[in-house]
Formats: structure tokens, C-alpha cells, sequence
């Protein structure tokens, strides 16, 4: 069971507040997207090309249960792991941080040109989409939310840290 698992949308910085987290805890940090393109010998945007979405999100169901089954340390999930129904029973009882970050934010991050399948059309608009859509999953998932607007990496895990080590978890560090 990891020590942390961190969720959010595209941006939110999961991959390199996950990393550093796992640093400073002396754990191991693992990345389901990474996961999902090693068993499909390909990266994320291919699966979506030559497969479809729906095969991207069994090979990605498949890489969240595997790592919340054996991996001790931070673990990030892919952004929209958290559509599957089987993916949020299983984080029922984890220690779930949500990295909550608004559209400006996000887009500033993940950048408009990047290889993400599901905004190629309309980047902006398709990113606005998907945290509306997404935004009620993740909070209701969430056993810590931080807000990683205006933060760099170093204080977002500040915040991590401290909302991991207060007695009882609290709901938000803000």
C-alpha cells in the first residue's frame, strides 16, 4: 500500500511534487502513466491513436490496481484514472492528496503544443472541460487537498508533508 497516492488533472504538478515527496520521505516514487506505457511499449498518446481511449484506460485501470497493490512509496495516477469506478474503490482508504490547480495554471504548465490526445482540439477548452468534469471526483477522493497555484514544487511537498504529519490528516492545507 504506498505511503501517499497523488491525483489531479494534467499540470498539477504530480509528477514532480511525487518525486520530490518520495525524496524527502526516503521512499520510492512510481508514476502510473510510466507504468501504463511500459506494459504497452508505447507512449500515452500512440495507445490513444492506435487503440482508442477506452484501451488506454484498461491498460491504465489495470497499471493503478497493480501499483496500489504492491507499491510502498508515493505514487502518482494519471489524470483521468480516477473516471474508473473499480480505480476509486480501490483508493477507499488510502491516503489520497488531491494537487488541485486552476485552468491558468495548468495550461501554463502542461502547455498548449503538448502530446496530450484528449486536447487536441480546442486545448484550452478541452482542459477547462476535463477539470470541471473531473474536479468532483477528485475532491471526493481526496484525504488532503493543496492548491499548487502559485507554489513551485518544493512548497506544494512543504504542504504535503505537513497536512500528512498532523494529527487526524486534516481535510485542506491551503
Amino acid at each position: 500500500m504506498p505511503v501517499v497516492v497523488l491525483i489531479g488533472p494534467p499540470g498539477s504538478g504530480k509528477t514532480t511534487v511525487g518525486e520530490l515527496l518520495a525524496e524527502r520521505l526516503g521512499v520510492a516514487f512510481r508514476d502510473t502513466d510510466t507504468d501504463a506505457e511500459q506494459v504497452a511499449g508505447k507512449p500515452i498518446s500512440e495507445i490513444f491513436f492506435d487503440e482508442g481511449e477506452e484501451a488506454f484506460r484498461a491498460i491504465e485501470a489495470a497499471a493503478v490496481e497493480k501499483a496500489l497493490a504492491e507499491h510502498p512509496g508515493v505514487l502518482s495516477l494519471g489524470g483521468g484514472s480516477i473516471l474508473d469506478p473499480a480505480t476509486r474503490e480501490l483508493l477507499a482508504g488510502q491516503k489520497v492528496v488531491y494537487l488541485k490547480v486552476g485552468l491558468d495554471h495548468a495550461i501554463k504548465r502542461v502547455g498548449l503544443a503538448a502530446a496530450r490526445p484528449l486536447l487536441v482540439l480546442n486545448p484550452r477548452s478541452q482542459m477547462r472541460k476535463l477539470m470541471e468534469e473531473r474536479r468532483p471526483l477528485y475532491e471526493a477522493l481526496a484525504t488532503i487537498t493543496v492548491v499548487t497555484d502559485d507554489l513551485e514544487a518544493p512548497e506544494v511537498v512543504d504542504q504535503v508533508e505537513a497536512a500528512l504529519a498532523a494529527p487526524g490528516a486534516p481535510e485542506a492545507a491551503e
